[in-house]
Parts: structure tokens; sequence; C-alpha cells
């Protein structure tokens, strides 16, 4: 079997008496994307900046693409894509002085590599312009440009979709799956559920702690106790309300202008209907729906 790309048991990481990641233990298989998901501080980024050598963990161990992340961290570094949350490009500098310079970091003098990253995530037609000019979609691909260009076998990309717009974010996505097309291994940390869809795997972080990793289909399976159900009736927080008393209803909460409702696989919707409909409330739908990553992981936070 082929050594995995990252390697982790018991990875641990102390700031005084605050524990930020807590004997956190997974592996990421060479080729996959995976996912590691997460609310703000809640570890991701600890985790990153252990495996990356930038934080050295309080205990256990760690090792990526076969070096020990405590001893061989220049060696790490030099064959691993990163990517931060802030993109850290210099803002006087063109898109492709920004790329040249970080093509220098790694060693990289060939412009035809410069020019392959550029043609990859699409940066042609901006390539002259200042980064400071560019709008935060365009920032977004030279920053993973930069991080491509000396043709890492391994991408680290820490929440590199926050705060950009829907669109932008889907075309991020796209760039994902084309590096991994070329045999790139890609682990990704993002708060946003709905993206973790787009994984192989999907590891869940909460305090601290890797909650579970498995893939989004495998963690609906096992995480969720039962059925999930989106419920429009009127008025809506009285409907929410009896939901959450209603029998074999699990949780309930708001979900944009319906309600979503996990219940044990026992309920039908004819029940539903029953319990709403006997407080007197205008029911337009009740409906058994696909669960998804965010209802994977408010089961799991709720154990």
């Amino acid at each position: 079997m082929a050594e995995p790309a990252v390697w982790t048991r018991d990875l641990t990481k102390r700031f005084g008496d605050f524990t930020a990641v807590d004997r956190v233990s997974f592996e990421v298989r060479a080729g996959e994307i995976v996912g590691y998901l997460g609310p703000n501080g809640s570890g991701k980024t600890t985790t990153i900046r252990m495996l990356l050598g930038l934080l050295r963990p309080s205990a256990g161990e760690a090792s990526v693409l076969g070096y020990d992340v405590r001893r061989e961290t220049e060696r790490i570094r030099a064959r691993v894509g990163y990517m931060s949350q802030k993109f850290a490009l210099y803002d006087e500098l063109s898109a492709w002085e920004n790329l040249t310079f970080y093509a220098g970091v790694y060693g990289v003098k060939d412009t035809a590599a410069l020019q392959r990253a550029v043609d990859l995530v699409g940066l042609a037609q901006v390539k002259d312009e200042r980064a400071a000019a560019l709008p935060i979609g365009w920032r977004q691909r030279l920053a993973l440009a930069t991080a491509i260009v000396h043709r890492p076998t391994l991408l680290i990309l820490d929440e590199p979709t926050s705060g950009v717009d829907p669109v932008a974010r889907r075309a991020f996505w796209d760039l994902i799956y084309a590096l991994a097309d070329e045999g790139v291994t890609a682990f990704v940390t993002t708060h946003y559920m709905d993206e973790a869809e787009y994984c192989n795997r999907v590891g869940v972080m909460r305090r601290g702690r890797l909650l579970a990793m498995d893939t989004p289909t495998a963690l609906k399976r096992m995480a969720l106790p039962g059925l999930a159900w989106d419920v429009r009736a009127e008025p809506l927080l009285e409907a929410l309300e009896v939901l959450e008393g209603a029998p074999g209803v699990l949780r309930a909460g708001l979900a944009g202008d319906h309600l979503r409702a996990i219940t044990s696989r026992g309920v039908r919707a004819s029940d539903l209907r029953r319990a709403l409909r006997g407080r007197g409330l205008q029911v337009r739908l009740v409906a058994k729906v696909e669960p998804t990553l965010e209802d994977v992981f408010l089961a799991l936070a709720a154990d």
C-alpha cells in the first residue's frame, strides 16, 4: 500500500492550559481531496501549522509526504503547496511579478513553469495587473498559482474560499479537481458545510477534536440517527415550537424560509402534518430530503 500523503497519530497542541488540537489521528491518501470541516476556532489552522512545521506539536506524531513534522520541516515545505486564508500577496507587484517572486522562493527559474501555473488557473488576462487591483476571486486564483508553481504533490489550502462569492467558490473547486486529475493530493480546511460535499472524504472538527472522518455519504449514514425533512408551515416560529415537541422529532431548526427536522426512522410525513395541523397551523410542505453535512455536523456536535 502506498504511503499516505499525511499521517497523524494523537497530534496535540496546547497553548498553556488551552488545548487547541486534542489527540487528532487521521490519514490523507495520495490522490485524495480531503476536507477538514469545522467552525472558526475548531483547530483546523493549528493542525495545518503543525503539519507544515510552523508550530511544534505538544504531543503526538505526524508525517507529511513521509517526512517527520518535527525533524524535517524544510523538506516538507519544499514539496508542499500552501495557500493561507489571507492570500499572502504583494499588492504593489503585478500578478506575474508575484508569481515570479514565489517561484524564486521555491528555486523555480523556468519561465515555462510560471506560464503553466498561469494557464492552469486562468490568469492570462490579468497577469500584468497589480495584485491590489484584482477582485478577490482573481486574487484567490493568483494565490493558488503561487502555491502550485513548483508543482507540489500535496496542496494544503487553509480556508481558501473564505469571503469569496458562490460563483468564484465553485470555480475554485473546479481548479482543485483539475489539479487532482493531475495527481495532486489536496487537504482543504473550510467552514462552509456545502463545500465539504465536493471532497472524497471529510473530517469534522469541533473544539480541537476530530469527531469523525469518512466519505460524505458514509458520514450521513453513520452520524444521523434518522430521517431529514424540509417543512414549510405558517406561522414559522410557531411551527418550529410544535416540531420541537412532536413525538419522534430529534431536532428541529430554521433553514432560511422553512424548517429542517431530523426524526427517528419510524416517523412519517403524515405524523408531522398531523402535529402541525393539530395546533391550527397552515402546512404547505412536508418532504423527506437528502441530509446535508450541516445535519451531520449538528448531530456530531450534539454528542
